[in-house]
This record gives C-alpha cells, sequence and structure tokens, in this order.
C-alpha cells in the first residue's frame, strides 16, 4: 500500500465526471488499499478516485454508525449508484479536498447505494445520517462536484468554532 496525494479543488481532474470501472483487478485492488491507507492517514469518513486524480467511479466511505466497542469499517463502493432516499438532514459538511473550510449543504437522512465490490459483486447497502451524507458526497466526486457547489454558504472562523465538526 502507499499514500497518494489528495488534489485540492483547484486542481481540473475534480471537475471532470469519471469513467466506470469495468475491470476487476490487481490494479483496482491497489487503488483501494491505498485509497485506504490514503484516508486514515488524512483522518476523514470518505474518499473518491478522483480525489488521488484517478478519474473512475470508485470510493471509500467509513461507517461510523456502529456500536462503541466495534471498528468502524471502510465501505468500497465500485460504480455507485443511489437507487433511494428519505428524510433531510441539514448541517456543515468539509472535504479532504477542501481543506479547512466547511459549508452548510442540504442531504438525505438516508440513502440506499448500488454497487459493486472489488471483485464486481453488486450489492446494496444502506447509510444514514453522516453515512448517507458521505454516500452522496463522494458519489458527487464522481460526477466532478465538490460540495462548495451544494452548499447554500460557507461557515466563518467563528462559525466553525461553535459547530461539531
Amino acid at each position: 500500500m502507499a499514500l497518494r496525494n489528495i488534489l485540492t479543488s483547484d486542481q481540473p481532474a475534480l471537475s471532470k465526471k469519471c469513467r466506470p470501472v469495468t475491470e476487476f483487478n490487481g490494479r483496482l485492488h491497489q487503488l483501494l488499499d491505498d485509497m485506504r491507507e490514503t484516508l486514515a492517514e488524512a483522518n476523514g469518513v470518505g474518499l473518491a478516485a478522483p480525489q488521488v486524480g484517478v478519474l473512475r467511479r470508485a470510493v471509500l466511505v467509513i461507517e461510523t454508525n456502529v456500536p462503541e466497542d466495534e471498528e468502524e469499517q471502510v465501505i468500497e463502493l465500485i460504480n455507485p449508484e443511489i437507487i433511494e432516499t428519505s428524510g433531510e438532514q441539514y448541517g456543515p459538511e468539509g472535504c479532504l479536498s477542501v481543506p479547512g473550510e466547511y459549508g452548510l449543504v442540504k442531504r438525505p437522512m438516508d440513502v440506499k447505494v448500488k454497487a459493486q465490490d472489488r471483485f464486481g459483486r453488486w450489492f446494496e447497502i444502506q447509510g444514514t445520517g453522516l453515512t448517507a451524507r458521505c454516500f452522496c458526497h463522494e458519489i458527487d466526486h464522481l460526477e466532478g462536484v465538490v460540495f462548495t457547489e451544494r452548499c447554500d454558504r460557507m461557515l466563518t472562523e467563528e462559525e466553525l468554532q461553535n459547530q461539531e465538526i
């Protein structure tokens, strides 16, 4: 595994639409493993392939809705599609590609995603709260959309001090 550089929002790759993954091989597995290490090092909750300069439809999301005595798990989503949403949440959102900045974004409270695993097998997964927000945020990256394009407004330094982020 290797750490990859996380692109920042001023880099053109982040505004490009990603191509589907068609080969489920060692190269994809290496990308996913590298993304996992990069995500852990950056202390984030999600990472999309374009954020590390790879224009393929692959994302990682950390499932944070686990009991206190259990380890958070990393969900790998290849060629993900949101197939169902419900509810609404509104709050601060940030991004590893926009370090230190947060904005207020409206997202669904519950999201169901259809995706493939690293071996090409299809599955569905449900996320709620922060996990649902991350599914939407990371899948947006695959469409070339950064959260700053979806937020109502960016938060000031003073507002950040008063938020739980």
